[in-house]
């Protein structure tokens, strides 16, 4: 029910979803009013779909305190109830994502080893595609938050992205071991000195080697992580804006874009932000993914193939293994654990 077109996006997604992954299942936690009509009008998808009722939801006016108290019953909190109790195996909402987070951190709690979750997401670079966090979960990070986070990444990039042995990056201000802060360098000297990593630990990376793809996951603070991926998405609204107006300018340059619409076409597909759409939560006891509140039906089910990703990659299980070499290093906080179709809230 959360998004900006809910329910109709989340149900189109799910059945461009259902299409690419058959054999997953969904739950979907919401008004079955509004439901049975767009599930009565796909009955593939009804076929592999159940309808949990609530007339509630969280909105996006909702701050998380007051999701915490008063949703219980939402779609949010049931559908994040379900992984907790292994009715779904992952969960996917378009919805507030402060609540989201706030929620899935007291249901779920952080694995052990992970003092705080962290939001990641991935985008296509020179390379191919690289994956930026924390996205803005903390603001502040200390030298083992950025650490975890490194871990954390690395698994999201086997997982996911399908390399068997990432690369990680710092980011910094500059790729000298002396540049940065003391947090930053410190974080550096623990994951150089630790021989046991399942990743490369490729160094201090710059803000221009992101579009580069230098490294497969760059890893930084949340305040750092959300301004980088606002003025990126920021950077390409504007060189969209930019060619539509060049290429409008004259009869010489129309005809151009004629003679160019196949490059430009396969350009756009490239860029689509909707094949990068959903953050993931790393750091819990569960999978959950937060889809853009505006995106189509299109993004959706991008979001619903990242979570299916996780889950067949043993994401949790794969991050688990990776903390226990690390333990050596001091980066384990040693908080208490738990831990199986996709549900939608």
């Amino acid at each position: 029910m959360g998004g900006d077109h809910a329910p109709e996006i989340v149900i189109q997604g799910a059945s461009i979803a259902h299409r690419r992954l058959p054999t997953v299942r969904f739950l979907l936690f919401g008004d079955e009013a509004r439901l049975a009509p767009l599930l009565k009008a796909d009955p593939k998808l009804a076929a592999v779909a159940e309808v949990r009722h609530t007339p509630l939801a969280i909105t996006a006016d909702d701050k998380p305190a007051q999701a915490l108290r008063k949703g219980g019953q939402s779609s949010m909190r049931l559908a994040i109830d379900a992984v907790r109790d292994g009715h779904a195996a992952g969960m996917v909402s378009a919805g507030n994502t402060g609540a989201l987070m706030a929620m899935a951190k007291v249901v779920l709690r952080t694995q052990p080893g992970i003092d705080r979750p962290a939001m990641i997401q991935y985008f296509p670079t020179m390379r191919g595609e690289s994956a930026l966090l924390d996205l803005g979960a903390n603001v502040e990070c200390d030298a083992k938050n950025l650490v975890q986070f490194a871990i954390m990444g690395a698994g999201f990039a086997r997982s996911v992205l399908g390399v068997e042995k990432p690369t990680v990056g710092l980011l910094n201000v500059g790729a000298e071991e002396l540049k940065g802060h003391d947090t930053v360098r410190e974080a550096a000297k623990i994951l150089r000195e630790t021989n046991n990593l399942d990743f490369v630990f490729h160094g201090f990376v710059e803000g221009d080697d992101i579009g580069a793809g230098t490294v497969d996951v760059f890893v930084t603070d949340g305040f750092t992580g959300n301004a980088v991926l606002k003025a990126t998405e920021g950077t390409a609204k504007l060189v969209v804006t930019f060619l539509r107006a060049a290429l409008k300018r004259s009869w010489a340059s129309k005809l151009g874009y004629l003679l160019a619409k196949p490059a430009l076409d396969a350009l756009r597909a490239k860029l689509d932000p909707r094949l990068y759409n959903g953050a993931m939560f790393l750091g819990l006891n569960g999978v959950v993914v937060k889809s853009h509140g505006g995106t189509d039906g299109e993004g959706f089910a991008s979001a619903i193939s990242v979570a299916a990703d996780m889950v067949r990659g043993d994401f949790n299980e794969r991050i688990h293994a990776d903390l226990e070499l690390m333990a050596p290093a001091a980066v384990l906080s040693g908080v208490p654990a738990t831990t199986a179709p996709v549900a939608g809230g």
